[in-house]
């Protein structure tokens, strides 16, 4: 039963873009992170207190045991392809706010010395030639912000 059937009156329904800019504070433990990106090209992690775990991106507690991370590591740049996907339909990339060319690979990459994964693009778009568990290493933009962006994408290693 429709709406308009059970109450009986006609609900009209009205769409209008909405943009909703901002701007937010990462934090002691983000803002370094973000800065090594963009002035070191490299990879820092927060190793757990407890458990020894190393996050990445870094994280100011440990998810499965709640200690502090208290110790910076540095991680990277190449690491472990863990799963992938290639992507043939287009959207407006978040990071950039252009439209990505199709098809891309995406995948997850666990990171050396790291103990959690990294989302992010890959270089090669066919799926015949990632393989999971291949070495890959992230490539960076020349012009880097201080954002997940300054990383271009993840490559095979040859």
């Amino acid at each position: 039963m429709g709406e308009q059937e059970k109450t009986g009156v006609e609900l009209l329904d009205i769409s209008s873009p909405a943009n909703f800019p901002y701007d937010y504070s990462c934090g002691k433990i983000g803002s370094f992170f973000f800065k090594a990106l963009r002035d070191q090209q490299k990879f820092y992690g927060r190793k757990c207190s407890e458990c020894g775990k190393v996050y990445i991106p870094p994280r100011p507690v440990c998810g499965p045991c709640y200690a502090p991370t208290n110790e910076w590591v540095e991680v990277g740049p190449q690491g472990v392809l863990e799963c992938f996907t290639v992507v043939h339909f287009s959207f407006l990339d978040p990071m950039t706010g252009k439209k990505r060319p199709v098809p891309y690979g995406y995948g997850l990459i666990k990171l050396d010395r790291a103990d959690s994964r990294i989302q992010h693009f890959l270089s090669e778009s066919d799926a015949s030639r990632l393989k999971v568990g291949m070495r890959m290493e992230a490539v960076f933009n020349e012009e880097r912000e201080g954002k997940l962006s300054d990383i271009k994408w993840f490559k095979p290693v040859e």
